[in-house]
């Protein structure tokens, strides 16, 4: 698995990596390349330049993705001796001052929470809503661009035996339809903050089928640290993945390509296969060899074999598993 660029912390998350039936992806990042770039801006009170650099300035201590397309379309670095007051709010967005001005950037759902009456947008993205002291100023729509190896990635955890796949993501329903139609996933719950995430898994948890069959939740940022927590197997990219979620997680994606997912559900399960095979032939022997010697019929070269050369047969049949097809 190492070989492939799939890190196993154990060899009892392999073990459950095997009985993955389930297999939960967060978007952005994960399904997407997180790359964001501006696609629109539709401002009413302010120019689009001006709606841009309050956006930029009021997202500067942000680490998002989001917030740094905002910040490569403003086109240089934000001064942040202009910015004070920033809050975050998890699954929201940004209050902040700028300039002596209160400025608000976030969802459709940050507008509610101020009060601030916005005005919806028929375009397909990350739309960013800003209000400024108070009274809506427009907003700003960000595309994000689908991996070309997650369509790939979702037909082949069909071809490995998975039943559901399913998507979890904090963007608007409308965005995270047209992802999922895309590439063929199952069930999808949009609109969710990080906390909507670990109860929405919970629901998924709770609805297997039986207790053997896992559940793997494949995602990369810091807000899924608890989610890959709360899952079976927890699955982190590990190039572009927070230090938090590859810390939580139980397997992690060297490469961030979906596609790894799939392979290291085969490698487990060939590896499992090969383990219930050693198993069964080293007891089989030796049951054959102790009922041969309870009737005479047995000698020292059948125990040697039934000890040393069972271990040997066994040896070699599990290098099987250093070679795993695709």
């Amino acid at each position: 698995a190492s070989r492939a660029g799939v890190l196993v912390k154990g060899s009892n998350y392999l073990e459950a990596l095997s009985r993955v039936r389930t297999v939960v992806f967060d978007k952005t990042g994960t399904l997407t390349q997180g790359v964001f770039e501006v696609s629109a801006v539709h401002h009413n009170r302010l120019e689009e330049e001006k709606l841009v650099e309050y956006a930029a300035l009021a997202e500067s201590a942000s680490s998002h993705p989001i917030s740094k397309s905002l910040r490569r379309a403003y086109g240089r670095e934000p001064d942040r001796r202009r910015v004070d007051a920033i809050q975050e709010l998890s699954g929201l967005g940004v209050t902040a001052r700028v300039d002596g001005v209160e400025v608000a950037a976030g969802n459709d759902k940050l507008m509610d929470r101020l009060g601030i009456a916005y005005v919806p947008c028929h375009k397909a993205g990350t739309i960013i809503h800003m209000a400024v002291n108070g009274e809506y100023a427009g907003h700003i729509v960000i595309a994000d661009r689908i991996k070309p190896q997650s369509p790939e990635a979702i037909r082949a955890l069909k071809e490995a035996g998975v039943r559901t796949t399913v998507m979890l993501t904090g963007d608007a329903a409308r965005v995270a339809d047209q992802v999922a139609e895309e590439l063929g996933v199952d069930q999808t719950y949009s609109e969710l903050l990080p906390a909507g995430k670990v109860e929405q898994l919970e629901r998924l948890l709770a609805r297997r089928s039986s207790r053997k069959e896992t559940l793997a939740f494949v995602g990369d940022g810091i807000n899924d640290a608890p989610v890959l927590r709360r899952a079976d197997i927890g699955v982190a990219m590990g190039a572009l993945g927070s230090d938090a979620a590859i810390e939580a997680a139980d397997v992690v994606l060297m490469d961030d390509d979906p596609r790894k997912v799939a392979k290291a559900i085969r490698i487990a399960r060939k590896c499992m296969r090969i383990v219930y095979q050693n198993i069964s032939f080293a007891i089989g022997v030796k049951m054959l060899c102790l009922i041969l010697g309870a009737l005479g019929l047995a000698n020292m070269w059948l125990a040697i074999f039934a000890d040393v050369g069972v271990m040997i047969l066994a040896v070699l049949n599990a290098i099987r598993a250093l070679f795993v097809q695709k």
